[in-house]
């Protein structure tokens, strides 16, 4: 995807999160994703942190809904492993232009 396809997914999914938030009150639900420090509205963010986001939000979604029904889900298990990996993706390629930066600056 696109990062400004990505950014659209981002926004849609905080729609659906406030939607929500009307009927669940979501506030504890949604520490994963406040921490982030970053939305939809921060285009100046790399395509790696949105896509982050994304699963996380995803993940919440996922969670609330699959509580609410009666039972787990195995949606939420596949997305915190897709979280796990985005977070690992978005270290190294923070360590990257944090390299970069350095080679830069010498």
């Amino acid at each position: 995807m696109y990062k400004d396809e990505l950014i659209q997914l981002h926004q849609f999914l905080v729609y659906v999160l406030k939607n929500m938030d009307e009927e669940y009150e979501l506030k504890e639900e949604c520490k994963d994703y406040l921490c982030l420090n970053i939305s939809p509205h921060h285009i100046h963010r790399t395509k790696a942190e949105h896509k982050h986001a994304i699963f996380v939000l995803s993940n919440t979604i996922s969670e609330v809904l699959a509580s609410n029904n009666g039972g787990g889900s195995n949606v939420s298990n596949g997305l915190s492993e897709l979280i796990k990996r985005s977070r690992k993706e978005l270290i190294k390629f923070q360590d990257d232009g944090n390299l970069n930066y350095q080679k830069v600056k010498l």
